[in-house]
């Protein structure tokens, strides 16, 4: 029952992950110029939030797309973490606080798979881990 529940989480989280991902991929320069200019009035420097709005849409697609093959599961949910830390801190220095509950809710999923990891047992790390 453990690995069916930790299944269903971890596909979820995958699933708004790599979605998040997904959509904004395409359109990676139009996404990159609105991050930025949300950001204009904040603390931040451009030359801080320019970079992590290109690398933000590709973490979001690697990290779902982990999750959702159930590969490098562990680093994966590090990963989201970190990324999930990164927003929060962004969003509060602009003040988007509609947004932070949404990203608190990702951050605790990520935290709560990494506690029970080791229920990932329909994953493709199970098929690495006995060849």
């Amino acid at each position: 029952m453990h690995t069916t529940v930790f299944l269903l989480l971890r596909l979820a989280l995958g699933a708004s992950m790599f979605g998040h991902g997904l959509v904004r991929l395409p359109k990676l320069r139009a996404f990159s110029t609105w991050m930025t200019g949300s950001f204009e009035r904040s603390m931040l420097p451009k030359s801080l939030v320019e970079p992590f709005s290109y690398a933000l849409p590709v973490a979001e697609f690697a990290i779902g797309l982990l999750l959702l093959l159930g590969l490098f599961t562990r680093p994966a949910l590090v990963a989201g973490g970190v990324t999930m830390a990164l927003l929060i801190l962004g969003t509060s220095l602009i003040e988007n606080w509609e947004a932070i509950p949404s990203q608190l809710i990702h951050a605790a999923l990520f935290a709560l798979l990494l506690q029970f990891v080791q229920y990932n047992g329909w994953a493709l790390d199970q098929l690495i881990q006995k060849h």
